[in-house]
């Protein structure tokens, strides 16, 4: 298994069996092995991978069953680099991380129990290849500035996460960790694509990482927890603003009002899954920015731009239809009125055709990048 589409159409159980061919008897035994990767084997996606689309240079992939790149990209960087890299990291593939970490709960009760190999002792740094995009370094709980100093240095800058792999692995193994980009966008939806540019971009820095962990002067990077602000710390507004209503607590609505207006939609569609003090500790810690995250995290889809369609149209006019929401703030701008419009359906792919854009941007962007040839 070398080719990207290799990993992109088995189910997960074949994947395993596949890389577990691979590996079992084979694979390059080291004394020392200072650096772990990790990525997970499962999709969200329900039929596998039958058609892939791909521009006329091959740089953008798509599928109408959806593409699955989170996280079959992250399992092709790993088998990639590994077969780039002189001294060979240890590789751990892991199941069902989308529904919950299963894997990941399981090697973490192994390592407790004694189970696992007395080399995982000497591990430096944890590497997970699960975040999209092209230069995100997600850092979870994990708090270690010089680590952190380390990953920007080879290109990456960072940015906010819920929940990987390394979440549960990390504190377990007492190493730092970073989830890094893998080239992959819209995760989650059937309008989700692969930039295999920007993946194997990634799969070279990846390489280089491992290089470095192998030199003797290279550090162990400690796992170290990030500190959370204290009960009065992280619910400080909401605090004040209950002072100035002379001590009595504000209602949903009225504490809403308090909320700064570009993340207020998806702050009160969080409430649904949410306490306001879980949300305001989440802003105190990571900023305004982590609410939008959470809610296309939660929701699935683009959540602003759906409430301003049920302010313009009614809800009941677009009920049912949320997945038009997927992933569009990702595409561009033609692309996306088109996805709106209903107009993107699976046969259009799967017969090697997509959706026509408004005006003139079919002739600058379409021809010239989304001439479409089925794999």
């Amino acid at each position: 298994m070398k080719a990207l589409d290799d990993f992109l159409r088995p189910t997960q159980k074949e994947l395993f069996m596949e890389l577990d061919k691979m590996y079992k008897g084979h694979a390059t035994v080291c004394k020392d092995k200072y650096i772990m990767l990790l990525a997970h084997l499962d999709t969200v996606h329900r039929s596998p991978v039958r058609q892939i689309c791909r521009t006329q240079d091959g740089g953008i992939w798509m599928s109408p069953q959806g593409i699955g790149g989170d996280d079959r990209c992250g399992v092709y960087a790993l088998v990639t680099a590994y077969r780039k890299s002189e001294v060979k990291p240890w590789l751990l593939f892991t199941c069902d991380e989308e529904t919950g970490g299963v894997g990941a709960h399981k090697f973490s009760d192994m390592h407790r129990k004694g189970r696992l190999p007395k080399g995982l002792d000497g591990l430096k740094i944890l590497v997970e290849l699960d975040r999209r995009g092209k230069d995100d370094a997600v850092y979870y709980g994990c708090d270690n500035p010089e680590f952190e100093d380390y990953i920007t240095s080879k290109g990456f800058n960072m940015e906010w996460g819920s929940f990987s792999d390394i979440s549960v692995i990390a504190p377990e193994l007492g190493v730092a960790a970073v989830n890094l980009s893998s080239g992959y966008y819209n995760a989650h939806t059937q309008h989700e694509y692969i930039n295999k540019k920007q993946l194997d971009t990634v799969v070279r820095k990846v390489a280089e990482i491992v290089a470095d962990a192998a030199e003797p002067g290279f550090p162990k990077y400690e796992y170290i927890e990030r500190r959370r602000p204290s009960w009065h710390e992280s619910h400080r507004g909401w605090l004040d603003d209950m002072v100035a209503a002379g001590g009595k607590a504000l209602s949903e609505e009225r504490f809403l009002d308090t909320v700064p207006k570009e993340i207020r939609d998806c702050y009160e569609a969080l409430l649904d899954y949410y306490t306001v003090g879980e949300l305001e500790s989440l802003r105190a810690e990571n900023g305004d920015k982590a609410i939008p995250m959470m809610c296309e995290a939660e929701l699935g889809f683009s959540y602003s731009k759906y409430r301003k369609d049920v302010g313009k149209h009614g809800e009941e006019a677009i009920e049912g239809e949320q997945d038009r929401y997927q992933g569009v703030r990702l595409l561009p701008d033609g692309f996306r009125e088109s996805l709106q419009d209903g107009r993107y359906l699976e046969e259009d792919l799967e017969e090697g055709r997509l959706p026509e854009p408004p005006g003139s941007w079919l002739v600058a962007w379409m021809q010239r990048l989304w001439s479409v040839r089925l794999g």
